[in-house]
């Protein structure tokens, strides 16, 4: 994340406190740089973001005033401003939550739609095709969070889904390798749930987790 998205961030969440009140000028230029400890350019870039967004006016003659309230952003909008690391540490969470449950609760349909989509990412794997790959890759975990029997739980991953969808978009391009190179783990995930082996699962999740895959 660039440093003027984060000052950005930093003023928004001033505002949302009522620290910043509407109509209310916000410090100078000086005082910004001194508040957040960056430069110059990087304060007249993340006023002039908020400005175009309708956040804050510039009035001359006067300065920056505060124009309108934050609006709640949408949580998919927030993912994707997110880290990496972030991110990685929250799929964490959900994968392993997920397959503990889908150990104890997965039922036959379950385990069928999870060797379905399995199937579509080696046969994407075959045929050198990334978009593909990505999608039944995320289809296939989407499948193990249905497993777990907790609606819930599956809803919110599958939203979370989409950032990790643009993270594999971005990571690997046209580039398969990392499908090809967990596609083994992937089965044998499948089979340890199918079995109902949490031990198994929960070792091979951890893999994945931690290749990034």
């Amino acid at each position: 994340m660039k440093l003027s998205e984060k000052v950005s961030i930093a003023i928004k969440n001033d505002i949302s406190s009522g620290k910043l009140k509407i109509g209310e000028k916000i410090p100078a230029e000086p005082e910004l740089m001194e508040l957040y400890a960056v430069g110059r350019s990087t304060i007249r870039e993340a006023v002039k973001s908020l400005a175009i967004s309708g956040i804050l006016r510039v009035q001359q003659g006067f300065g920056t005033i505060v124009a309108s309230k934050i609006k709640e952003e949408p949580l998919s909008q927030r993912l994707r401003r997110a880290e990496f690391e972030e991110i990685n540490t929250v799929r964490a969470l959900f994968e392993k939550e997920i397959v503990r449950l889908a150990c104890a609760n997965r039922s036959d349909a379950d385990i069928h739609q999870m060797h379905l989509y399995l199937e579509q990412r080696k046969a994407a794997i075959l045929s050198n095709h990334q978009k593909k790959c990505a999608d039944a890759d995320i289809s296939f975990h989407i499948s193990i969070a249905r497993a777990s029997g907790n609606l819930v739980l599956a809803e919110l991953y599958q939203n979370f889904s989409t950032v990790i969808r643009e993270f594999f978009r971005k990571r690997d391009q046209d580039d398969i390798g990392h499908f090809k190179q967990s596609q083994a783990s992937h089965e044998a995930l499948a089979t340890a749930i199918s079995s109902q082996d949490l031990p198994a699962a929960a070792l091979l999740i951890q893999s994945i987790l931690d290749n990034n895959y």
